[in-house]
């Protein structure tokens, strides 16, 4: 099933570049009835979070028993306020944690359909992929994420859908919105356009980037002609290109100036056994992760190689995890939220790979000893001083949904040996950081937009806490994270 899932993990984000800007962040002067059905907090001059505990996002400790003053939503100030003024808002939060609004790197507003699957794992052509506008940005706001970029199927609805946001019109987090898969010749993906050349390559990405996207994502079967074509072309209009690569390597598309790579060290093919160039290997990956151990020459000599080219990664550890049949992680609010043909066609599929690692338990611990070796690596990439960033790829594949699986990512990096303050910042900051943002949000701070996240408990010591979403802050106003979450139950697979 690995090899079906790394067909199907959803596309590369990218970031603008200083150069030409920074990703647009704009607050609505009014809102909606349909966005104001769902805000507990409205807008006020001031507001003041009392008595809670504060994780900055930086990776500094929590600090306990604080206030945040809100002011026109920007963040005014950090510490016990001695005065309140007239007419504030003010939030009790003993027993709370405030903590920036997630920076989603790898998130999606569809799902993955495969027509007529069965019980045994079978399906018809061709391989469909929904787009998901309501309930996708319902459950990333209602999660906790406040800005999310993504590879598109349908880049003119999510270009509306970001305008709408921003307009105050529909609910939803800031969208940082990828033109259409640069893909190759050979996608399996019947929606997408499939390039001819390396100049095709660049007149869609040039063709893009005046409809307004702000990144741009390379898929699995485009040429290294290709890639750099597009690399090149993004560059003149200031944008940064990400992939999830296949038939080009990891090294190649560093030495070609792509600026991130997704899906952490899962799917780099260098090392696969007659690998070609410019083609995609059946093996995606598999043989190059398990030779290519944490702490090993070869590790350290491609992790070098990133870092000194500044190429980011993405951890998406949330669509891997099934790889380890040893982590079941099914959760009653994820079957919940999916409508019932996609609860079927996920539990058919978990289903099967159970089977398959009750059959072949030799093969289970090789994918379980993979997963653990993709999390070490990027572990070691960090220690290298490598930017890793945050985002779970939800398609429905896997389990894996929007806003739930963002969170999910953080408790895995957790997992991998991260402590929950470096792993939030992970989620947070550090993707603030590679989208030119860092200076409006991604951390808590006096002068940033106040773009937060208020969970009960402690996340801090405890990482599930993060789950306990009640009151998400996006540009001053507090939504009800319960109201949201709820809208998308049953929907999500369906609209």
């Amino acid at each position: 099933m690995r090899v079906l899932r790394v067909l199907l993990l959803a596309p590369m984000i990218l970031m603008m570049l200083p150069a030409r800007g920074q990703v647009a962040v704009k607050s609505p002067t009014m809102l909606s009835p349909a966005v104001t059905r769902y805000v507990k907090v409205p807008a006020a001059e001031w507001i003041v979070l009392k008595n809670v505990r504060v994780i900055d996002g930086t990776g500094a400790p929590a600090i306990e028993k604080t206030d945040v003053v809100i002011h026109n939503g920007k963040i005014d100030s950090i510490g016990v306020a001695e005065k309140i003024a007239p007419g504030a808002t003010v939030l009790e939060l003993n027993g709370h944690t405030v903590f920036p609004g997630l920076v989603g790197m790898h998130d999606h507003m569809y799902n993955i359909a495969r027509p007529n699957l069965n019980a045994a794992g079978s399906s018809e052509p061709p391989l469909m992929v929904p787009q998901l506008a309501f309930s996708s940005t319902h459950l990333y706001l209602g999660a906790g994420v406040t800005m999310r970029t993504t590879g598109s199927v349908e880049p003119y609805t999510d270009l509306n859908m970001r305008d709408a946001i921003d307009k105050g019109e529909i609910p939803g987090p800031h969208m940082d919105v990828t033109g259409p898969y640069l893909e190759g010749s050979k996608s399996v993906f019947i929606q997408m356009h499939k390039l001819r050349d390396a100049e095709d390559a660049r007149a869609t990405v040039d063709f893009w980037a005046k409809q307004g996207v702000t990144s741009f994502k390379a898929y699995m079967f485009i040429t290294r002609a290709e890639l750099k074509a597009a690399i090149d072309e993004a560059h003149r209009h200031g944008m940064k290109i990400t992939g999830h690569l296949c038939a080009v390597t990891y090294p190649e598309a560093a030495e070609l100036g792509i600026d991130n790579l997704e899906h952490g060290f899962f799917v780099n093919t260098q090392l696969d056994p007659g690998k070609q160039p410019d083609e995609c290997p059946n093996t995606v990956g598999s043989p190059t992760l398990q030779k290519m151990t944490a702490g090993g020459e070869e590790a350290k000599a491609m992790i070098d190689l990133l870092v000194s080219h500044h190429v980011a990664v993405t951890s998406t550890l949330p669509v891997m995890e099934p790889d380890d049949a040893t982590q079941v992680h099914i959760q009653p609010r994820v079957l919940e939220t999916m409508a019932v043909p996609t609860r079927e066609a996920y539990l058919y599929t978990r289903n099967l790979e159970l089977m398959r690692a009750a059959a072949n338990p030799e093969m289970a611990a090789q994918r379980a000893a993979m997963f653990k070796n993709g999390m070490a690596l990027e572990r070691e990439f960090v220690a290298a001083g490598g930017l890793l960033m945050a985002g779970p790829d939800p398609t429905g594949d896997g389990g894996v949904l929007p806003g739930y699986g963002d969170q999910r990512e953080v408790e895995l990096l957790v997992e991998a040996g991260f402590t929950p303050l470096e792993a939030i910042k992970i989620a947070t900051l550090n993707g603030a950081t590679f989208e030119g943002l860092a200076n409006s949000i991604g951390s808590i701070a006096p002068g940033k937009n106040a773009d937060l996240v208020v969970v009960g408990g402690d996340p801090s010591r405890k990482i599930s806490d993060i789950e306990n979403t009640e009151i998400v802050f996006k540009d001053g106003v507090g939504f009800d994270s319960q109201k949201l979450l709820e809208s998308a139950k049953g929907r999500y697979g369906q609209y």
